[in-house]
């Protein structure tokens, strides 16, 4: 029996699977294909991935650990993922376990790859810390008091679904006004795409070709290059980003923030802004310590690296 340990990350899109030795953190090898969400193919893909990394690595798992996006139970159970939207109430755990023949841990993607995070990247040495990935949605997992927060069915760490404006812009999901629909992935496009459709962002247009084509890469570009409507984009955005981060610190009393998911490869910039905002709005800042701000450290790995080590006693 080897002694690294296994685990795979499972999105909308695709599904990453890492071998990890959980002494030294490193990575003995890896795998990306795409995901399902029709519940016995999904289960299907992931014994494929487990098998091939068994026969790659020469060895057997003695437990597999998952992270999920959207509502993964501590039974094993999924519930609801939006982003999987035909997997529901699938006993995923239990299916999979059937086909492998070990044990299955389960967990939200977010909170799995807070561990990560925790463990060997930017919470590193923080006993209370958020980790929130701005990405499609909006993701967060929590670190505190020294300990990893599921809640009560493990579902701990909706934050993109706190609402920010009771009368504001009816979200995918049907409610008004949540975080995500502001601060996320999603939201910058949008966001983006409406400043140039009115107007408002010319050199935009002009990188893109026309209004229609503007994304937030285009965005990225212009920070980089100090191009004046992009970083008065990029500031509107990271106020939107810090009205939710001020809630959870108000909340939970954090020490730390750390920003994960594909908006984060817009990197200083983001951070700095988001940092600025926090400082300037959070009621009592004058009379707190400074809240850190830091960008995740492992990027698209985290989920599956947190996954792994969810199968050991690191938390």
């Amino acid at each position: 029996m080897g002694k690294d340990v296994i685990g795979i990350d499972i999105g909308g899109t695709s599904a990453r699977a890492i071998v990890l030795n959980p002494s030294n953190f490193e990575i003995k090898d890896q795998l990306t294909t795409t995901s399902s969400d029709n519940g016995p193919e999904l289960v299907q893909i992931i014994k494929s991935l487990v098998r091939e990394l068994e026969k790659s690595t020469k060895q057997s798992f003695p437990t597999l650990g998952i992270g999920i996006a959207g509502l993964a139970h501590r039974s094993g159970m999924v519930r609801y993922s939006p982003n999987l939207p035909n997997i529901v109430e699938f006993p995923i755990t239990l299916e999979i376990e059937n086909e492998l023949g070990i044990p299955v841990v389960i967990g939200n993607d977010a909170t799995v790859g807070t561990i990560a995070e925790w463990k060997i990247g930017a919470g590193k040495g923080s006993d209370n810390f958020a980790l929130v990935t701005l990405g499609t949605g909006i993701g967060a997992g929590f670190v505190i008091d020294g300990r990893l927060l599921l809640g009560n069915n493990g579902f701990a760490g909706e934050a993109g679904h706190m609402t920010i404006d009771a009368h504001g812009p009816v979200h995918i999901t049907g409610q008004r006004g949540p975080w995500e629909y502001f601060a996320s992935g999603n939201a910058l496009n949008r966001i983006v795409r409406n400043e140039a459709s009115e107007g408002t962002y010319p050199w935009g247009v002009n990188e893109a070709g026309n209004w229609e084509n503007v994304t937030s890469k285009h965005l990225s570009s212009g920070i980089q290059d100090l191009e004046p409507d992009s970083l008065r984009i990029l500031d509107h955005f990271c106020h939107e980003v810090s009205k939710g981060l001020i809630n959870l610190i108000l909340l939970l009393d954090l020490e730390r923030v750390v920003l994960g998911g594909g908006v984060c490869e817009i990197g200083e910039p983001l951070r700095n802004g988001v940092e600025k905002w926090i400082e300037e709005i959070l009621i009592g800042n004058e009379h707190r310590p400074k809240i850190e701000v830091k960008l995740a450290k492992l990027g698209s790995s985290a989920g599956a690296i947190g996954a792994a080590l969810s199968t050991t006693n690191f938390f």
